[in-house]
């Protein structure tokens, strides 16, 4: 099963992490960071190749992150020299009716990545216990079959953690992203998105409300982090207030990640040598 090897953005799962304090600036450094991104971008389509030819593992990554975080920018970026035939992203907004009626895992399940594909989670099951969390009265819609209790949010981080080691076991790479974004670049960013006409339908006035529920929020990603870090479905905090310097380092450790996997091409056997011999010899004796 995969282990997250130690790192500076790793969130450890010990209760020691402190979402409030966590980084959103990158380090003072003289690095272009959109150039060490191009070599990560090129680097992670060959692994992604190799991983769609060997047909053993899944790859799950997740982004959660506040509004204007860079999530989308973020997935545009990093994945653009990925074959997109072994590539799927699934966005989860305000669940319909349908999934209402399910369990909260129900449907983020049925998108889960096939052995050699990679699916990127645009939100998630997290949603659950941190936007939920913190607007309780989300619950109503959800027709739970007991009035919620002080522990629902503990049982559900169980019930993540277990879902995610089940995965794990069965051979899904999870990788877990935290864009953090500090409060004055996304009150800049908000402001973009109202004064560029091109990025007027970007803005919603609902996201000033989340915005005013920050520190609620804070408290909800901490105990989230606390139960769900775990080796083998790590978290890791990214700082956002620079977008290139983001987007490098959630491309760097998804390949350092990949790497770990020690993946190849599959070599044919000796009966499949034997059959890639006669191929040959036939083509080699035919006439254009």
């Amino acid at each position: 099963m995969f282990a997250a090897k130690p790192h500076s953005l790793l969130i450890p799962g010990d209760g020691s992490f402190h979402a409030a304090k966590a980084p959103t600036s990158p380090p003072k450094s003289k690095d272009d960071w959109k150039a060490l991104l191009e070599g990560e971008i090129k680097k992670l389509g060959e692994l992604q190749e190799r991983l769609y030819a060997n047909g053993r593992f899944a790859v799950l990554i997740v982004l959660q992150a506040l509004d204007a975080a860079g999530k989308d920018g973020t997935i545009r970026h990093v994945f653009d020299g990925v074959n997109p035939s072994g590539l799927r992203v699934a966005a989860f907004k305000q669940p319909t009716h349908h999934e209402l009626a399910h369990d909260f895992l129900w449907r983020t399940t049925l998108q889960l990545p096939e052995r050699g594909g990679i699916t990127i989670f645009n939100r998630s099951f997290y949603e659950e216990v941190l936007v939920v969390r913190v607007h309780p009265d989300f619950l109503a819609a959800q027709q739970l079959p007991s009035p919620p209790s002080a522990k629902l949010w503990a049982d559900r981080l169980r019930a993540i953690a277990d879902h995610e080691r089940y995965l794990a076991e069965q051979g899904t790479l999870i990788l877990k992203f935290w864009l953090n974004v500090s409060k004055a670049e996304q009150r800049k960013r908000f402001l973009e998105r109202i004064d560029e006409p091109k990025k007027n339908w970007k803005f919603n006035l609902g996201d000033l409300d989340e915005r005013d529920r920050w520190d609620d929020y804070m408290v909800a990603y901490e105990e989230c982090f606390r139960v769900t870090s775990c080796p083998w479905a790590p978290w890791y905090v990214v700082p956002s207030d620079d977008k290139h310097y983001q987007r490098w380092q959630v491309a760097k450790l998804v390949n350092l990640a990949l790497e770990d996997l020690g993946l190849d091409f599959p070599r044919p056997d000796k009966e499949a040598r034997a059959a890639l011999a006669k191929a040959k010899a036939r083509l080699l004796a035919q006439s254009d």
